[in-house]
């Protein structure tokens, strides 16, 4: 398992027991999860945990591509298919052929391309640009996406057959404030990377600069924490990390300490209102799962400075307290 996924909480865990439930079949698997979260690494993991694994494992980046560009980089294209095809190009399916196809970003695939992608998971077979024959092949399709899908097949966005079908083994992978217990290990795991690759003998992490990094809301998830150590590791002189964290607590992802009462009480409350969406009222909204009355909630949120703008700022959508209290 790649080193990014290093952790034994929970969540983590149960990540990875899906993983191994799921590679010993060739069913089709929807990973969702924020950017940076490690959904590569998952498709990865499922590619070397299934009889799959002595074949190729392609991957491709649905929004990296011009959407013109696109289906010619899927299904490949004949010599003479169009301008400037001087020659015959396999594409990612065929490429992928009985092994695993990655289709990260899925999201981002263009409307006009998805009856083709369909057609080709369904039937295992396309015909190249420029050609009438039909290649068969035996792919697996692991598909990644930061996105509601589901929303936005409601919203004409992407085909709801489509999502029906990558949606046949849904995993969702956690932010890492969800398993904040894995970041001391990930943390020790990136200074002994960085530090042998930059030439330092670090050899101690002090507590508070690990309690720091546990408190961090990281809206970058492990990405952002890797970046961050690395650059912690080259501004250290000496055996023991001086990470720069005063510029963390200048950042509105701190949660207050939970070692004093109203912090723990505090990381409690937003954390139920993650859970639910911030729904403050009704029978599955935050004041039922806390047990108590919604103004009771609602008077512990103003206490305490809770609103979804400074508890969740990696939304751009986010409303104020009063918008989160009126859901």
């Amino acid at each position: 398992m790649s080193t990014e996924l290093i952790g034994s909480s929970r969540k983590l865990v149960a990540v990875l027991e899906d993983v191994k439930t799921v590679a010993a079949t060739d069913c089709a698997v929807l990973i969702q999860g924020e950017t940076g979260t490690g959904k590569e690494l998952i498709a990865q993991a499922i590619h070397e945990a299934s009889a799959r694994r002595q074949r190729r494992s392609v991957a491709i980046n649905c929004a990296a591509i011009p959407a013109a560009l696109l289906e010619s980089e899927l299904f490949g294209y004949e010599r003479g298919a169009f301008t400037g095809a001087i020659a015959a190009k396999m594409g990612r399916f065929q490429a992928a052929d009985r092994g695993t196809l990655f289709l990260d970003e899925i999201g981002e695939l263009p409307i006009e391309l998805q009856p083709k992608i369909l057609r080709v998971i369904q039937e295992q077979e396309f015909e190249r640009l420029g050609s009438s024959h039909t290649t068969r092949i035996d792919v697996r399709i692991v598909a990644a996406t930061n996105q509601n899908l589901e929303d936005m097949a409601a919203a004409g966005r992407f085909r709801m057959d489509l999502y029906y079908r990558l949606n046949v083994f849904p995993i969702r992978l956690p932010p890492l404030r969800e398993r904040t217990e894995d970041i001391p290990a990930l943390v020790r795991h990136f200074v002994r990377t960085y530090a042998s690759r930059h030439g330092k003998s670090i050899t101690h992490v002090p507590d508070e600069v690990l309690r720091m990094l546990v408190r961090y809301d990281w809206p970058g998830n492990i990405r952002e924490l890797q970046n961050f150590i690395e650059r912690s590791v080259i501004l250290t002189k000496g055996a023991e990390l001086q990470a720069p964290v005063a510029e963390l607590a200048n950042k509105p992802g701190l949660i207050p300490d939970a070692r004093t009462l109203a912090g723990a009480e505090r990381a409690h409350i937003v954390s139920v209102l993650r859970d639910t969406n911030w729904v403050v009222g009704g029978r599955n909204g935050a004041a039922a799962r806390l047990g108590l009355v919604r103004t009771t909630l609602i008077a512990k949120m103003r206490k305490l400075g809770i609103s979804r703008d400074t508890a969740d700022p990696r939304d751009e959508r986010a409303d104020s307290c009063d918008h989160a209290i009126a859901s």
